[in-house]
């Protein structure tokens, strides 16, 4: 069969992608190595923030509020609730990039945000114990998504509005001309008018003749069962939070499960590969994320142990994404280097695609996630 639109890899992003093109009438193709909603990639782990007072930078905030609206009309197709809202702090120095960035996006763009300093943290969240000299700014509308039952959603739509989906079918080359396109796999050769590529972090591989500066991080996370006040973590007096401390990033979530709280430190994994990533967790690793940030910022939270986990970040160099045409092909539209901060964005990432492939241009300002920024370096 002839499709209009392959897409290669169907995570976070390409599962959005399949969903958008397949409601549009598009016969779509999607592949992917694993089975669906997996835990090899990044779009898992059973909990990913969502916030909209946006410190990277102020463009992301009108995508995060399209973001908001695409979830809620998700939920209300499948019938099922995908966002959990639990209000949202971030906490650090006042002239720090994660308080300062917050604050310039909520004034840039009018959200609700309250400024509190450390004494206000602390009566209001009696679990978070921030220094003196830090703040905080709190968002009511932030709360927790679940990566794996997004992804599923994404594709169960996607498939009733007629989208073919292979999993356990890997892409093992491409090629593109200005009359279409042909991906290859273990099973075979597909053509199609036009391709996706939301390969998350095999991009290096898929992508590999344009040589994009990517680096793929190992992340660890752990679920710590609290050690005192475990009411005080419930979603609904618990946000979810992100902290700065000494030049370091830091998450966490409230108590969803009897797992405990996810507590991990953001974008500071080692080098890795898709391939080649260590899946074991050492004890030092843990003491680590203890020592580093629990023990002293939420010691309510330093108790037992009770899960953990490893991701991947595909980085770019400045932490923004890339979604844009292949410089060479007009055909093939690219989403990765996600950077860790963008599974929020999934719903309207797969808007942004379908757009990109069907009409070649979107509404949404994108400039920033041009490949443009890159060129020079891989010319």
């Amino acid at each position: 069969m002839h499709y209009d639109v392959i897409i290669v890899g169907l995570g976070g992003m390409g599962s959005a992608a399949a969903y958008h093109l397949a409601r549009r009438g598009w016969r779509v193709l999607g592949l992917d190595r694993h089975a669906p909603a997996h835990d090899q990639g990044a779009s898992h782990g059973r909990s990913r923030i969502i916030r909209e007072a946006y410190w990277e930078h102020p463009s992301y905030v009108p995508l995060v509020q399209r973001a908001y609206e695409l979830w809620d009309e998700l939920a209300r197709a499948a019938a099922r609730p995908l966002l959990l809202t639990t209000g949202g702090i971030v906490i650090g120095p006042p002239d720090g990039a994660l308080v300062g960035g917050a604050i310039e996006s909520a004034r840039i763009h009018r959200l609700h945000h309250e400024v509190l300093d450390a004494a206000s943290v602390r009566k209001r969240f009696p679990i978070f114990a921030p220094a003196d000299d830090m703040i905080g700014v709190y968002e009511r509308r932030a709360g927790v998504l679940v990566p794996e039952e997004c992804v599923r959603v994404h594709l169960d739509q996607a498939a009733r509005s007629g989208a073919e989906l292979h999993h356990e079918e890997p892409a093992t080359g491409w090629t593109a001309t200005a009359d279409g396109v042909a991906v290859q796999t273990p099973r075979g050769s597909y053509q199609a008018e036009r391709l996706v590529i939301a390969a998350g972090p095999w991009a290096p591989q898929v992508l590999g003749d344009l040589g994009f500066p990517l680096v793929i991080e190992r992340q660890v996370i752990a679920w710590f069962h609290p050690a005192a006040q475990a009411e005080a973590f419930e979603p609904a007096r618990c946000p979810v939070h992100i902290w700065q401390v000494n030049g370091r990033m830091f998450y966490g979530f409230p108590l969803l499960d009897s797992n405990g709280v996810k507590i991990a430190e953001h974008a500071s994994g080692d080098p890795t590969t898709a391939e080649t990533i260590k899946r074991k967790i050492e004890p030092a690793e843990i003491e680590e994320l203890r020592r580093g940030f629990v023990a002293r910022f939420m010691p309510a939270a330093n108790g037992e142990v009770r899960a953990t986990s490893t991701c991947m970040y595909t980085m770019t160099p400045d932490t923004h994404f890339i979604i844009d045409h292949h410089p060479h092909h007009e055909n093939v539209v690219i989403a990765c280097g996600f950077s860790g901060h963008g599974f929020k964005f999934v719903p309207v990432v797969g808007e942004i695609l379908a757009d990109l492939a069907l009409d070649g241009g979107t509404r949404y300002d994108i400039s920033l996630f041009s490949t443009s920024r890159f060129l020079s370096r891989i010319a």
